[in-house]
């Protein structure tokens, strides 16, 4: 069996007022971050989002395989194929496969089975999960793949919103058009798609409230 290589961790250790300041000042950029749902047409820099998408890449992964594959759609011809395919998913949900407490639970949110982010939004990020990979032919085993690129879409979400853009996780459901429309190969699946770009100049959120640290801590 071949021998792992090792090299020397690049790590410093900081201060505990360091630390401490760090994790204050993180926490409260990250408490800024919410999702949203109107979108500016204003151009990104394609280095922009090359630079996010490396960051979610560095996530971790089962046995470092990194499952992933970011594509980014730009053409507006086909976000209005991705667009047009969602909301025919979208309406059936909202008209038939949603529970009544599902959608009544969505009220606060104002949404409809329209979807306009998905042709104003500059990007549509679409992530998809491998469950295995093929090399000269042969597949190879991946491992916690679910778990592998949830970690990953976090470290996106994260790098979108401290890079100074939004984004909002959109998951329409079956999401089996996105494999077709983008013609991925037989080994990935559609995971989630994320529009990202500028707030519209008026775009509004919902006023909510997260849980507090004592419903979302427990310590032992």
């Amino acid at each position: 069996m071949k021998q792992p290589i090792f090299i020397p961790l690049a790590f410093e250790i900081s201060s505990e007022d360091e630390i401490l300041a760090a994790a204050q000042t993180i926490k409260t950029q990250m408490d800024s971050r919410r999702s949203v749902r109107y979108f500016s047409d204003r151009p990104v820099s394609k280095d922009v989002i090359e630079a996010i998408i490396m960051t979610a890449s560095s996530a971790p992964s089962g046995a470092h395989k990194q499952p992933w594959t970011f594509c980014i759609v730009s053409d507006p011809q086909i976000k209005a194929k991705i667009r047009a395919a969602a909301e025919k998913e979208e309406y059936e949900n909202y008209h038939g496969r949603m529970s009544e407490e599902w959608l009544k639970d969505l009220e606060k949110f104002d949404t409809s089975w329209e979807k306009e982010f998905l042709t104003v939004a500059p990007y549509l990020i679409i992530i998809f999960k491998k469950a295995y990979d093929i090399h000269d032919g042969l597949k190879s085993k991946n491992y916690y793949v679910s778990e592998s690129v949830g970690i990953a879409a976090g470290f996106l979400i994260a790098a979108i919103h401290l890079t100074g853009l939004v984004t909002l996780t959109h998951t329409p459901s079956p999401m089996n058009f996105l494999q077709d429309i983008l013609e991925r190969p037989e080994n990935e699946r559609p995971y989630l798609l994320l529009p990202v770009g500028f707030p519209a100049d008026d775009a509004q959120v919902p006023l909510l409230h997260r849980k507090a640290l004592d419903e979302v801590i427990k310590w032992y």
